[in-house]
């Protein structure tokens, strides 16, 4: 019950840290599109631009945690949660998608640099930053290392500040020095970024998808915790997965002693849930079995042949 009060706990802080980002992010993402168009700035219009995508991503992200609070039903038996992965994917695609429409764009004003109005670029990108950094403040109160969704937005709002940083750079290097190049080339850089973190964040969502071993989960310490009960004789059909972020579940077959009665049983099973739950996982289901039960050799038919499959594909 402690485990499940603090991940509701968390749920709500992530919910409300999104909230609150997603208010202030859309209300200065309409003002940086006009200044961009008015200044006539690449940088501080892919910025504006991020900041919209980070607005749908917030929004989404935020649909995402409301519709991951319904309760399980017959036709989604784990319930909506699963929504906050499929959020958190559209966002990683998003931010590719959009660190190339930046490369295209960049690549026609070094062609032919456009006349920037510095002065008033100078002066939306040092708001947005301090917007940038407020939102992305706000955001690190979250759980942004376990929470892939809450990730990906914290990840959208870096990418600005950065942004907002280069066209600060690009804005002082036009004013003083007359570099136009400098602003396609802030937007660049930060295009690079935003495609590097874009990439990770949609590699993560698609490996949850997948029903990949979460990144913080050891299969051979789960097998080890198997291995350590003298009542369990090996195990098979191992399988371990991501409902959401935070919330890994396992299932598997353990062939067990015979001679063991119902209570005996129920307090074996109590002993492997509690310690599977501080290595991680949260939501079990074991199968207990005898030696003569008959079950597939080639699919982890033991804990010593899930050692060495897992180098490859251990589903």
């Amino acid at each position: 019950m402690g485990h499940d009060h603090g991940h509701d706990h968390t749920h709500s802080t992530n919910k409300k840290a999104l909230m609150i980002s997603f208010m202030i992010t859309t209300g200065y993402m309409i003002i940086e599109a006009i200044g961009g168009f008015l200044t006539n700035s690449l940088a501080l219009l892919s910025d504006a631009g991020h900041m919209l995508s980070d607005s749908v991503s917030l929004g989404i992200g935020l649909v995402a945690f409301i519709l991951g609070e319904k309760v399980a039903n017959y036709s989604k038996t784990y319930g909506y949660k699963r929504f906050e992965i499929l959020a958190a994917l559209f966002n990683g695609v998003t931010l590719v998608l959009i660190s190339l429409y930046i490369f295209y764009e960049a690549y026609h004003r070094f062609i032919e640099p456009p006349e920037v109005a510095s002065t008033g670029m100078l002066v939306i990108a040092t708001i947005g930053l301090f917007v940038n950094v407020i939102v992305a403040w706000i955001l690190l109160r979250g759980d942004t290392e376990d929470n892939l969704n809450l990730r990906a937005a914290f990840l959208h709002v870096l990418g600005d500040l950065l942004g907002s940083v280069g066209a600060i750079i690009a804005a002082l290097l036009i004013m003083f020095l007359n570099w136009g190049w400098a602003d396609p080339l802030a937007s660049i850089i930060v295009a690079i970024l935003v495609l590097i973190s874009g990439w990770r964040v949609t590699k993560d969502a698609i490996h949850v998808l997948m029903e990949g071993t979460p990144k913080n989960i050891q299969v051979e310490e789960i097998i080890s915790t198997f291995e350590d009960v003298p009542e369990i004789l090996n195990i098979h059909d191992l399988h371990v997965w991501s409902i959401t972020s935070g919330q890994n579940a396992l299932s598997c077959h353990a062939v067990v002693n015979e001679n063991l009665t119902i209570k005996e049983s129920q307090r074996l099973l109590k002993g492997i849930e509690h310690q599977l739950q501080h290595k991680g996982i949260n939501h079990v289901t074991i199968q207990f079995e005898n030696s003569d039960h008959p079950h597939d050799d080639t699919i982890l038919c033991s804990a010593e042949g899930a050692k060495h499959e897992h180098a490859s594909d251990h589903y």
